[in-house]
Formats: structure tokens, C-alpha cells, sequence
């Protein structure tokens, strides 16, 4: 399918998202869209893709015919299809019953025909997927099959991805790019939107870069990550060095630590973080990082062992017990877990300090959201609703809600699907907590992440822990081994 975008605008209120987009994907090929975090990557994107609707004068077409989209649905009948960063599928629902979901005709499909055709689906792409199973029992990289499965029985020929590798392990994004390598051989497009240089430059048979909603141009291979920097910056941005670590006291302690849910069983954990330290949690999705990281929080109580914060047992207390000894849990869901869609900044500053009486300062909360926003270079304003937000400015107001002083932040996918400037800047309020005697749990899926920022790195597969690794000493192959399965004869189960 080749697609012409001509004069693309899109306000949202003040709000220029995009700003007059010309833009042409021959059929066929890997598009790259690549741009920092609000540069209009996904609102592009979205009108493409008929979920929002473009300002008068914008054009889209499709194999040279003018077309109008008004919804999804238009625009699946146009052939064009799109995987959001989080899938949009039922978890509670079978895996067939999601295939199904948009399939016109019965309202009672025959789910015989259905199973055969999911079947020869799975065969034909190389995917490993029950259409019995539970979707809550997929990782994000299978719901991520199930979604792209889905659109190809719908009819799909042109496949927008939005940041599809957030959130996903290293094989399964390998496995990812191998399948969508695949779609041009069956002449169908593919736009690929990352701020990830590395996975465009490997995938993308060509890259548009956007900056603050603007088109800045478009880079052809061999690709220079530099330019690409400039391009989707307008300066050069590097990591830096790796900033050093005074290790204080312990924090926490684990002793003789035993966690369980439904899946996993985790024993003899003994592990401590001390004041000022970084440590990073690597692994496999699902392999018991999560675990770990909510008994840290006081989310998850441990079924044997003893948990101290600075001396205190806090073993089967609850979260608000640890919240008030001075831990704070940032979750990777934002605006599931963290954040209250609907509610202002303000409204979200007012309700993370202590209440100064009875009735609510409304003046002093868009004072302290003016403050916030400023010190954390969120593009907001105080009367900006969360949601509204980019993910990045999400995650920065993740941050500027936390308490001062801290003994220990958790944080899960601190960085996930945002650009590297948002990352540096996102760690560099972290590490100014670390001089302040605060100490740092996270989890990510990105290894050059957990080497550039952690001092120690625990690796988890199938519920055991390694012990911990030097960060300095280690690098991304050993990392990838443990993580998946190779060199534990040489751990000793899950004394961290």
C-alpha cells in the first residue's frame, strides 16, 4: 500500500502536534518514524490510523485515492491496522477470543474454522501461541503476535507499530523484526514509530525524523546515529560518564526472604541495598523481578524470612507502613497504577503532600504545580490533565510527586518508552537523590540501561536470583546468558 500524507495539522486547544506534514511511504517498505518524546510521532499516527481526526485542509492517500477516516474501524477497511505501545486486547479473555474480536459476519463465528485458521497463522509466522490460553498469561511480546495475527485475518496491508519493542526482552523483539522483515515479501507496508536509534537503524528501509511536531527530514542507509541525535534534537546529546557511588549504611535487608504468587515460588532471598546505592533487576518478563520489587514496596508480604528498612522489621506489614517509613513505589503502569486520569497536576500535587487542615488550598496547589513543572521541565501546565501528557512528562510527574527526604524508591521500567534525552535527564534526578543518602531499586529491560546507572544487578530466571553482579565488571552477553538460563551452575539460587 503506498501512502501519501499531504499538509497533515492537528491542534489539540493551543497545541500545534503537527505542523504541516508532507510525507510519502512507498508500498512495501520499513518506514522508520523516529522523533523524541511529544514530537507528534503517535498523533501522526493516530490520524493515519482513523483514531483521531486531522484539522481541515490535511490529506491522506492511499495508493493515489484521497481517503477519509473517522474511526478504527474506516480505517481496517481501508487495510490499515495498528499495534498501540500497550496492546489493546481483553486479558481476562481467551487468545481466541481476542483473534476474533472486529471480525465481521456472525455474530457467532464458527470458532472450529477460527482455530484451524489461527493455527496455520502461528505456523506460518513462527509463533507459539494457545488459542486456549488466557491473554493475562501472555508476556507483552506475545500479546504483540496475538494483535498482528489479528490484523493480518482482518486483512491488514499497512501496519503501524508504535514503539512496539517497549516493554519486550531481546528475543522476542529479534522474533518481532524477523516477522515484520517478512511483510514486504506479501507487498505490505510497514511504519515503524520508535525514539529507539538502534532498532530503526536495524529494521527501517528508510527514516522520517520528527521534532516538536515538525517533519525535519528524511535519512536514507548507511544511517549515522549522530545525525539522527541532531536531527531529533537539534544538538548532539551523549550519556556522559558513569558517575561514582558513596555507599553508606544498609537500608534494606532481606533475611531468609520467601515470596509466592500463582506462578512463582522464591526462596532464601538474602540480599541488602545500602544508602546511596543503585541496584539494578534484570530478566525475563515474569521471572520473579516483580515479585521482588512489590515485597520491597510492602505489596506483596513475604510467606517466610524477615524484612528490616534501617533496623525496623517491617516483615507483613502493609504498603502504607512502608510508604510512611520512607519507600516510595513509582509502577511501570502509569496511568493504571500511578497516576488518576481525569485529575489535574495540581490536583495530583495537592493530594501527594500532607493536608495543612481541613479544606484544600486551591491557590497553594497551582503554586506548588507551577514549582513542580518548572523543576521538572514538564511541558504542562498546571491545569493539564495527566493523561494529556506525553510519556515522558508522565514519568517526570512521577517524579516531582515524590516525598523529600526518601530512604528508598522503587521503580519499575523507570524510562520505558522514552527518548534518550527524557532517560539522562529522568536518571540525573535520581542520582541527586543517591547524594542525599536515598537508595534505588529498578527493573529494566534495557541491559545498557542497568549497566550505565546500577552499581550491583541482580538477574532472576524462573524464580531464582543470582548473587549480585558488579555492574563495572559485568557486560550485556554475560547479562543475556543468565537471563536466559545459561551459567547458573556457577549461582547459588536466590542468595542475592
Amino acid at each position: 500500500m503506498h501512502v501519501e500524507l499531504k499538509n497533515i495539522n492537528k491542534h489539540f486547544g493551543k497545541v500545534h502536534a503537527n505542523k504541516n506534514i508532507n510525507l510519502t511511504i512507498p508500498s512495501g517498505s520499513i518506514q522508520g518514524i523516529l522523533g523524541e518524546n511529544g514530537a507528534g510521532k503517535s498523533t501522526l499516527m493516530k490520524v493515519l490510523s482513523g483514531f483521531i481526526q486531522a484539522d481541515p485542509g490535511s490529506e491522506i492517500l492511499l495508493d493515489g485515492k484521497p481517503v477519509k477516516m473517522n474511526s478504527p474501524a474506516d480505517a481496517i477497511q481501508y487495510g490499515i491496522g495498528m499495534l498501540h505501545q500497550d496492546p489493546l486486547d481483553f486479558p481476562p479473555m481467551k487468545v481466541l477470543d481476542n483473534f476474533l474480536l472486529g471480525i465481521p459476519g456472525s455474530f457467532f463465528p464458527n470458532r472450529k474454522e477460527a482455530t484451524q485458521d489461527f493455527i496455520l497463522l502461528t505456523q506460518e509466522y513462527g509463533f507459539l501461541l494457545d488459542p486456549e490460553n488466557y491473554v493475562d498469561a501472555l508476556t507483552v511480546g506475545e500479546r504483540q503476535q496475538l494483535e498482528i495475527m489479528r490484523l493480518i485475518f482482518l486483512g491488514v496491508r499497512l501496519f503501524i507499530l508504535d514503539e512496539p519493542t517497549t516493554g519486550i526482552s531481546a528475543s522476542q523483539k529479534e522474533k518481532l523484526f524477523s516477522t515484520l522483515k517478512k511483510f514486504p515479501e506479501q507487498a505490505m507496508t510497514v511504519i515503524f514509530v520508535s525514539h529507539k536509534l538502534e532498532d530503526v537503524e536495524s529494521l527501517c528501509d528508510r527514516v522520517a525524523v520528527l521534532r516538536a511536531g515538525e517533519l525535519v527530514g528524511e535519512v536514507n542507509p548507511p544511517y549515522q546515529t549522530k545525525k539522527f541525535v541532531e536531527m531529533m534534537f537539534g544538538k548532539e546529546v551523549t550519556l556522559g560518564d558513569k558517575q561514582p557511588t558513596k555507599i553508606g549504611d544498609t537500608v534494606l535487608a532481606m533475611n531468609n526472604v520467601a515470596l509466592e504468587d500463582a506462578r512463582l515460588k522464591i526462596k532464601d532471598i538474602n540480599f541488602e541495598i545500602h544508602a546511596g546505592e543503585v541496584v539494578g533487576l534484570a530478566g525475563m518478563e515474569g521471572s520473579g523481578q516483580d515479585l521482588f520489587m512489590r515485597a520491597c514496596a510492602g505489596l506483596v508480604r513475604p510467606v517466610g524470612g524477615k524484612i528490616q528498612l534501617k533496623g525496623q522489621d517491617l516483615s507483613g506489614k502493609s504498603y502504607h507502613t512502608y510508604k510512611h517509613a520512607g519507600v516510595s513505589f513509582l509502577p511501570a503502569a502509569r496511568l493504571e497504577e500511578a497516576l488518576v486520569p481525569g485529575l489535574t497536576l495540581t490536583d495530583h500535587f495537592i493530594l501527594a503532600e500532607q493536608p495543612k487542615g481541613i479544606f484544600i488550598d486551591k491557590p497553594a496547589g497551582e503554586k506548588l504545580a507551577e514549582e513542580r513543572i518548572k523543576s521538572f521541565n514538564i511541558r504542562g501546565t498546571p491545569l493539564s490533565n495527566v493523561e494529556s501528557l506525553s510519556g515522558g512528562n508522565q514519568q517526570r510527574a512521577e517524579l516531582a510527586l515524590l516525598q523529600d527526604p526518601l530512604d528508598l524508591i522503587l521503580l519499575e521500567h523507570p524510562t520505558r518508552g522514552l527518548d534518550i534525552e527524557s532517560v539522562i535527564y529522568i536518571w540525573n534526578k535520581l542520582k541527586e537523590r543517591c547524594k542525599q543518602n536515598t537508595s534505588i531499586i529498578f527493573i529494566s529491560s534495557d541491559l545498557e540501561e542497568i549497566l550505565q546507572y546500577s552499581d550491583r544487578v541482580l538477574v532472576f530466571f524462573n524464580g531464582k536470583i543470582s548473587n549480585p553482579l558488579d555492574a563495572n565488571k559485568t557486560n550485556v552477553k554475560e547479562l543475556g546468558q543468565l537471563i536466559g538460563g545459561k551459567g547458573w551452575a556457577d549461582e547459588e539460587g536466590s542468595h542475592a
